[in-house]
């Protein structure tokens, strides 16, 4: 059964204006079925997954460009014919005014972003479409929630869970990073994986990272990029806006699904999970990127924040709406209070006060 996206509205507005849309995001979050979905039998169909049509494109992209003509086109991982963009430019361009013809997916941000900044600048909108979000796939126990995250196959068939998810992570490590990086070590990045895992919700230390697996600073900073490229990671930028010394600078890392951190950090059931110690961050990751989600799913870049200064205050998150900062604090217990807000409004700064909205917790 299809499962709705709330991005469905901005894709059909957006192909009503643009001739290329490119639909990016994690691999399985279920891009190729949104745009089939959405383009129903109307649209031809090829994924560059297939050597074959990865080999025609490259070896004569304007012949592979002339089979299709009159119908929309559905481009599955275009990252890997990069030759094909400039031929698609140039038939954008003697077709002017054609909307929506030219539907492109893609799984990484590094090469893909640049190559089509450069092809197709001014022709085409970027969307982004991660897992499930708890809006799309509503279920009513947490636990579940933490543990099953929100990647289609084991949020909607939690008794695949476990093949998939070791399947996921092994598939990623062999092939998408050797693409993304130059890797000469896959176990070690291996290794890398579990330790991030292990700081989901925590400030991003390189120097920790970098002791523990005998590797530099850069190389963990490199790899850093690597998750946030392909959306396995997300960095939550601090807001300091040059206010002051003493305010925390460095951003804080998250997973964008808890079920990879529950896989990585070997937690044994979905119970334990949410009982143990990564049961606060589990759930201050769900947060922070179900906020994530909610602006990619209109169509905008996330515009959120955190802040903690060195004498112990914090905001677990802030939400940057129409100008102003609403402040989100997030506590596990089974019992909410006012009380669990960590300090009072009063005892912020004042430059942060004038900027803060109601808040959320």
């Amino acid at each position: 059964m299809y499962q709705q996206r709330q991005l469905a509205p901005v894709l059909r507005q957006t192909l009503a204006g643009f001739p290329v849309v490119l639909l990016t995001g994690p691999r399985q979050s279920g891009k190729t079925t949104f745009l089939r979905h959405e383009a129903g039998e109307q649209a031809d169909y090829i994924s560059f997954d297939d050597p074959l049509e990865r080999d025609f494109a490259a070896v004569d992209p304007a012949g592979f460009l002339g089979r299709f003509n009159d119908r929309p086109l559905i481009l599955d991982e275009i990252q890997y014919a990069p030759a094909l963009l400039s031929h698609l430019k140039m038939r954008i361009d003697n077709e002017p005014g054609r909307c929506g013809q030219w539907l492109l997916t893609g799984s990484q941000q590094f090469g893909l972003m640049r190559n089509v900044s450069e092809s197709l600048a001014g022709r085409v909108a970027i969307l982004e479409l991660p897992p499930f979000s708890q809006a799309e796939f509503a279920r009513p126990d947490l636990k579940d929630v933490l543990w099953n995250g929100g990647y289609p196959i084991p949020a909607m068939h939690p008794d695949r869970r476990e093949v998939w998810l070791r399947s996921y992570v092994s598939t990623y490590i062999e092939r998408d990073v050797r693409q993304l990086r130059n890797i000469p070590d896959l176990r070690l990045f291996s290794q890398f994986l579990n330790l991030a895992a292990a700081r989901h919700s925590q400030e991003f230390h390189p120097a920790g990272l970098s002791r523990e697996l005998g590797i530099s600073q850069p190389t963990v900073k490199s790899w850093g990029g690597v998750l946030e490229a392909s959306y396995v990671a997300y960095f939550l930028a601090p807001w300091f806006r040059n206010y002051g010394k003493r305010v925390v600078k460095t951003p804080k890392f998250y997973f964008y699904d808890t079920a990879l951190v529950n896989l990585l950090t070997r937690q044994p059931d979905a119970a334990s999970a949410l009982a143990g110690q990564m049961g606060g961050p589990l759930l201050e990751g769900w947060v922070i990127t179900e906020a994530v989600k909610t602006f990619m799913s209109l169509g905008q870049k996330p515009d959120l924040y955190f802040w903690r200064s060195h004498d112990g205050l914090k905001v677990d998150l802030l939400i940057m709406i129409k100008g102003k900062l609403c402040p989100v604090e997030i506590k596990l217990t089974a019992t909410p209070g006012a009380g669990h807000i960590a300090m009072p409004w009063q005892s912020f700064p004042d430059w942060l006060q004038k900027r803060l909205t109601e808040s959320v917790h």
